[in-house]
């Protein structure tokens, strides 16, 4: 018989908060989500605010709330370009204040806590670290545009460790390559669904460099699938407390996204190129090694696969309940800013 317990799952009326939400509501724990909606949409959990077992709380993770709970799953961030360069600064403060607020939680409630940390760990890998191991330790700009949200990353790691050496905190720490799935925010920015939304509009698919650069991409059920089994998995020595990478290691190019893209919506959309943005990571592509070996995980749904599902999420959606982008610099590219 399964344990039942209190569940708090930070960001969770975002893309895989919500997705997260779900499947722990559907095992029957009683879960909190908390969640202050500077990109996330109260849709994606509206499904679940009925159910008994599902509690909604709109707040700021970094400022201080007091619950009491078994389990923490800290997903707080914004996690695209468009989103976290919008106001660099909150998001600097949204991972440290924001680790430090749960940590310090689960310290008083004795709770284990999972850190969603993220591939831009690694930066810009060096070509003798293809593909990305959990011991390379980066190749990454902190002065850089996307530095807040980087090193704000970085830093989260090293709370959720130093809590882990000096309080004995019961971390859990993975790091997440590029996900996408249904409930992604249209207007995120991101590669898979800028191209889903110019396709189905028989828009020019934009492509940022000669598209070359390389990703492996994620369906988010398997990801969410990889979530729970770090949070469960033993403590050491038979377990782990990371970090781990979750990904899927299937790498393509941005050019075959693209073109895989426009088959599967039928549509007529050409594809154009524009200069690569600041810090872009030319490869991208996690060895889940250590996820096989310690969590018994890999993914199942295979890109063509949940590209389709995705695309017909996006056939569905009514863009005018999205808020439009915000002024940012994701998509400027260094040869159109002055050097100083």
């Amino acid at each position: 018989m399964q344990h039942l317990k209190r569940i708090l799952v930070t960001g969770g009326a975002g893309f895989l908060g919500s997705h997260l939400c779900e499947r722990l509501v559907q095992q029957g724990h009683d879960v909190i989500c908390l969640d202050n909606f500077f990109t996330s949409q109260k849709q994606n959990i509206a499904h679940l605010l009925e159910l008994p077992n599902f509690e909604l709380i709109r707040h700021d993770v970094t400022h201080p709330i007091w619950l009491e709970v078994d389990e923490i799953y800290n997903l707080a961030c914004p996690a695209s370009p468009v989103h976290y360069q919008y106001n660099p600064i909150k998001t600097t403060k949204v991972s440290v204040m924001g680790a430090i607020n749960v940590l310090g939680m689960a310290k008083r409630c004795r709770a284990k806590v999972l850190q969603a940390s993220t591939s831009e760990i690694y930066g810009d890998p060096t070509p003798d670290h293809h593909p990305q191991t959990e011991d390379y330790r980066g190749n990454v700009n902190p002065i850089g545009v996307r530095a807040c949200y980087d090193e704000g990353k970085r830093v989260a790691e090293t709370l959720f460790f130093d809590y882990h050496r000096s309080n004995g905190v019961n971390i859990r720490v993975v790091r997440i390559f590029n996900t996408y799935g249904p409930r992604m925010h249209p207007y995120d920015g991101r590669v898979v669904s800028n191209f889903i939304l110019q396709a189905l509009a028989n828009e020019d698919l934009t492509l940022y460099g000669d598209g070359s650069q390389t990703r492996a991409f994620c369906y988010v059920d398997d990801l969410v699938e990889g979530f729970i089994r770090m949070m469960n998995n033993p403590d050491p020595p038979e377990g782990i407390v990371g970090p781990v990478n979750l990904g899927n290691p299937d790498e393509f190019t941005i050019r075959q996204l693209a073109e895989q893209v426009i088959e599967l919506t039928g549509s007529q959309s050409k594809i154009v190129q524009q200069p690569l943005p600041d810090d872009d990571p030319l490869q991208r592509r996690p060895d889940i090694s250590l996820a096989k070996e310690k969590l018994g995980w890999q993914p199942t749904i295979n890109l063509r696969d949940g590209l389709s599902k995705t695309i017909a999420y996006f056939r569905g959606l009514d863009l005018r309940h999205y808020r439009k982008p915000t002024d940012h610099t994701a998509h400027k590219s260094s040869r159109s800013r002055p050097r100083k």
